[in-house]
């Protein structure tokens, strides 16, 4: 299993945990509550958690083709919706990723 997490500075952590959520329960597996969610992909899946002033996301895959197509889908979205915060994603991979 490939992994890459990022740590991303903002204000809200909370709202933008919840809005990428329910933003993909249309299309994928979403689950998500104050602190903690996940949307499951067919080619893999982001673990959410909002801390203090932070979102903390990991990505999972099982190849790195699904883990770049999770990463690019769940940091693009999340820099569009926080655009005005200014919010920028920096993927780090994994030991052994």
């Amino acid at each position: 299993m490939l992994t890459s997490q990022a740590e991303v500075a903002t204000e809200r952590p909370q709202r933008y945990l919840a809005q990428l959520c329910k933003h993909f329960a249309h299309k994928a597996d979403s689950e998500h509550d104050e602190e903690k969610g996940h949307v499951e992909f067919d080619v893999g899946r982001c673990d959410m958690h909002a801390e203090d002033r932070t979102l903390l996301l990991r990505a999972r895959a099982e190849d790195r083709e699904g883990i770049e197509r999770v990463k690019q889908v769940v940091g693009t979205h999340l820099e569009r919706f926080g655009a005005r915060d200014e919010l920028a994603v920096q993927w780090t991979d994994a030991e052994g990723s």
